[in-house]
């Protein structure tokens, strides 16, 4: 099962034990800011979460699955995740090394 937008909503009223409309709100205005950063061409760095990057893939060539035809795929942008090796470890189910 997938965590959807409005359970994030539901979540954050929950825990902020704020209105729907404000927690509604502040996920809608947070994901804005994250497309319009990685629009952009930027990257967002969430410590302790992981990096969002935008990627340029070079055009190339390719095959129609249907018909099997060849085909040239056009040059674009693909936006990338990279976890951190702290969340990495908790999907894992490691325990955070502690820190000297």
């Amino acid at each position: 099962m997938n965590l959807t937008k409005s359970d994030v909503i539901e979540r954050i009223r929950d825990q902020l034990d704020i209105p729907r409309d404000q927690s509604s709100e502040i996920t809608e205005t947070l994901i804005e800011i994250i497309k319009a950063t990685l629009e952009s061409g930027e990257g967002i760095l969430i410590s302790g979460f992981g990096k969002f990057c935008v990627k340029e893939k070079a055009a190339r060539n390719g095959r129609n699955p249907h018909t099997g035809d060849d085909m040239v795929l056009r040059k674009r942008r693909v936006v990338t995740f990279r976890c951190s090796k702290i969340l990495r470890d908790k999907v894992n189910g490691l325990r955070a090394a502690k820190r000297l």
